[in-house]
């Protein structure tokens, strides 16, 4: 079982009381605003822990509608993290890492590794068809994280909001 990470030697730290600037993106075919909870989830993780959202949206699962809604994002100074809530599962429809794929994003194994190990715990042996992911996109993280409520707050408790600070700190040198 996954235990607490060990302490951090010298400059790589976890957490940190820089505030960043994310976008939140819901892909669904199901869900509206108004009841698109995981999305909300998500907003209130970043605000409570000081962070902003500069944008939220909701699009349908289309690999067309996600590039063409995150890519003037990823131009955006004011963004510097973003974060989609759906469309990673199995399913035919689940297209938001094939999206993320499409444009270009390197992606850094070790998220959706550590996040299905820890949905393992919670979930069992259907962890493993979560297609969960971190991709760098433009020079940015895009987490691509599962549409369920408790898959939103593992992410975001367990690995994002642990992390990102330092990994966009990387990404900026």
């Amino acid at each position: 079982m996954i235990g607490e990470p060990a302490a951090a030697p010298g400059r790589h730290h976890l957490g940190g009381a820089r505030s960043l600037g994310f976008v939140v993106l819901s892909v669904s075919d199901t869900h509206t605003e108004e009841d698109d909870v995981s999305g909300h989830l998500a907003r209130q993780l970043l605000t409570d822990h000081g962070h902003t959202v500069v944008h939220y949206d909701l699009v349908a699962n289309s690999v067309a509608d996600v590039r063409e809604k995150l890519d003037p994002y990823l131009r955006e100074a004011s963004v510097e993290a973003l974060v989609t809530v759906g469309g990673t599962g199995v399913s035919s429809r689940d297209l938001t890492v094939n999206a993320l794929e499409a444009m270009g994003g390197r992606p850094l194994d070790g998220f959706g590794q550590l996040y299905r190990a820890l949905s393992y715990a919670e979930v069992g042996p259907l962890a493993m068809l979560s297609r969960a992911t971190l991709f760098l996109v433009k020079q940015k993280p895009v987490f691509a994280l599962p549409g369920s409520e408790r898959a939103v707050r593992t992410a975001f408790e367990k690995l994002i909001l642990p992390a990102v600070q330092h990994l966009v700190e990387e990404l900026e040198r």
